[in-house]
């Protein structure tokens, strides 16, 4: 089998990853929606939930899996629509599943999982990790909170009503090459301890979490290739450069220093990578 994973970056925690003849997908969003966010002071909860469909159409195209990591908007507003144009797998928790399905995604392409599961699909292998959201503030707060289980929601309208639900971090492996997605500045310790990923995808440090990146780096054994995610403004327009707003920079600099070894990949928007060539 094949260990040549090429990874394209779509903003925000948008991953693809084509192998083998196939792509897997990881929080497929391109919408860019404006919701304030990232404007001290204007953030507006509720915005409506709204999908570009020309963003989707341009930037996404055939996809086999679509692994999510969290139901926040910015993560699962454009899943509906990449499942229903691809007719791809859907990976996520109750919450996510339910969600999704209030917003029209096909029932029968949703696999729900917790944490635990190693799947094997046509030339790759996924397996889910619990993992858990970053918080703000001193009172640790999680950003639109809450769960979704048991009988489908109605339909989310606004951006608050896409709750987090649980969050998932997943290794995606062609071959001898493997992946580590954890698109949160924040990880289980304990069930990381042992991976061993050619590349790991992670956020920059938040203050809420001591030693955040020296931790996650000796969990997963200090990576070959680590490869910064979710850290541009993610409602400026995917063709321009990404803004550096969430801490690339500064990943970077303690990435250096705690994991000499590891070669640092920066990718701007839309530029792709190769690994195992």
């Amino acid at each position: 089998m094949s260990s040549e994973v090429t990874v394209r970056w779509l903003g925000t925690n948008a991953w693809e990853i084509t192998g083998a003849g196939a792509t897997v997908l990881v929080d497929p969003y391109v919408s860019r929606t404006y919701t304030g966010a990232t404007v001290p002071g204007e953030f507006d909860p509720d915005t409506p939930i709204t999908v570009d469909e020309a963003a989707v159409e341009t930037y996404i195209g055939a996809a086999d899996t679509i692994l999510v990591t969290h139901a926040h908007f910015d993560h699962i507003a454009d899943v509906p629509l990449v499942a229903q144009r691809t007719g791809a797998t859907v990976l996520g928790t109750e919450t996510h599943l339910n969600l999704l399905r209030a917003m029209d995604t096909p029932d029968e392409q949703l696999s729900q999982v917790a944490g635990g599961e190693l799947y094997q699909f046509d030339g790759y292998t996924v397996e889910v990790f619990r993992s858990s959201h970053g918080v703000s503030g001193k009172h640790k707060t999680l950003l639109f909170p809450g769960t979704r289980p048991g009988p489908v929601p109605e339909r989310p309208e606004v951006i608050r009503d896409l709750v987090e639900g649980g969050s998932l971090a997943y290794l995606v492996t062609f071959g001898e090459t493997s992946l580590f997605f954890n698109g949160l500045p924040s990880f289980h310790e304990r069930e990381v301890e042992g991976v061993r990923p050619t590349v790991l995808f992670m956020q920059g440090p938040n203050p809420n979490y001591p030693n955040y990146v020296e931790r996650m780096l000796a969990a997963t054994g200090h990576p070959p290739y680590i490869v910064p995610t979710h850290w541009d403004d993610y409602e400026a327009p995917l063709e321009e450069p990404a803004v550096d707003l969430f801490g690339a920079a500064k990943l970077g600099e303690l990435v250096a220093e705690a994991s000499p070894e590891s070669e640092w990949i920066l990718l701007d928007h839309l530029e792709s990578y190769t690994f195992g060539a």
